[in-house]
């Protein structure tokens, strides 16, 4: 998943301690929802309240770690019980299949022929039990579903020869100015690619291709909220890996550039110990202890 996804203590500088954002730092502690504007511990029914007025929850995930999958449930669930016209945005899925996830939501497809028609092994690959709380809440309450993701082969010719690797067709449906020139959105990504601020055509193209999947996602939300008027009751909910949402760039940069709304985020990683982190990473970090191996 290129930068999405990163092992904590692997990075010569650490993603969860840089210095973009609200100054200072906190040490959170594993197993609970930490507020990085004061240090106290929370719970996703605070994270509901904070978001009264906002447009976005922006929430940062460890890919298949059944903890975050777990959380992002709960805050959706507190969401809706705060009365919120719950929209759910998934990394999950590419924008060709969204006719499957509106059939699942309203419940026409069963779980099954859902996992089946919408391809979800070939989608996204994990598990599909560790997504299951997620999904089911979804269902149970027919909350609408976007899948935000351009299609994979997009990225990847992207990835190979820059924004001049897309063809006429692909370049017609996203913004046209994708900017490649964001300092900050850019010291995030080096950060996750190890902290080594490299150069060249290969690097290059590797940064056009996250910022093609940033931009690309950000805008099939947009789309989606033009499309569908939304009221001043409905949040939009992004499921992402952590990568695409930390220090407010990603795609939560790309929704401000736009002036689409409001945002807050929660940002997940994995740590059995204490960790101290950068307090502009998010609104809220969830630690939790890495996944014991059988």
């Amino acid at each position: 998943m290129l930068a999405a996804v990163f092992c904590l203590f692997s990075q010569e500088v650490n993603p969860l301690n840089l210095p973009i954002g609200r100054p200072g730092h906190t040490v959170v502690q594993s197993g609970r929802i930490t507020n990085l504007a004061n240090g106290e511990a929370a719970t996703p029914g605070d994270i509901a309240k904070a978001a009264d007025g906002k447009r976005f929850v922006m929430l940062g995930e460890q890919h298949a770690t059944a903890p975050d999958q777990a959380m992002e449930a709960s805050v959706i669930d507190a969401l809706v019980r705060r009365g919120r016209h719950v929209v759910v945005g998934l990394e999950m899925y590419q924008r060709p299949k969204q006719t499957y996830l509106d059939q699942f939501s309203s419940g026409a497809l069963n779980e099954g022929d859902f996992l089946t028609q919408s391809d979800w092994k070939g989608q996204w690959g994990f598990d599909y039990g560790f997504y299951r709380p997620v999904f089911d809440l979804a269902h149970r309450y027919k909350l609408p579903l976007v899948g935000l993701n351009v299609p994979r082969d997009w990225v990847r010719s992207v990835g190979r020869k820059g924004f001049a690797g897309l063809d006429a067709d692909a370049k017609a449906q996203l913004p046209g100015d994708m900017r490649l020139d964001m300092a900050e959105h850019r010291q995030v990504f080096d950060s996750l690619m190890g902290g080594h601020t490299m150069a060249g055509p290969t690097m290059d193209n590797m940064y056009a291709a996250q910022v093609l999947w940033d931009e690309g996602m950000a805008d099939t939300a947009v789309r989606y909220l033009e499309a569908h008027r939304p009221d001043r009751r409905t949040v939009f909910v992004v499921i992402a890996g952590s990568g695409h949402v930390m220090y407010g760039q990603g795609i939560y940069l790309r929704l401000s550039r736009r002036k689409a709304g409001d945002s807050i985020s929660l940002v997940m990683s994995e740590s059995a110990a204490p960790v101290e982190v950068a307090n502009g990473l998010a609104d809220f970090v969830y630690l939790t202890p890495p996944a014991r191996k059988e």
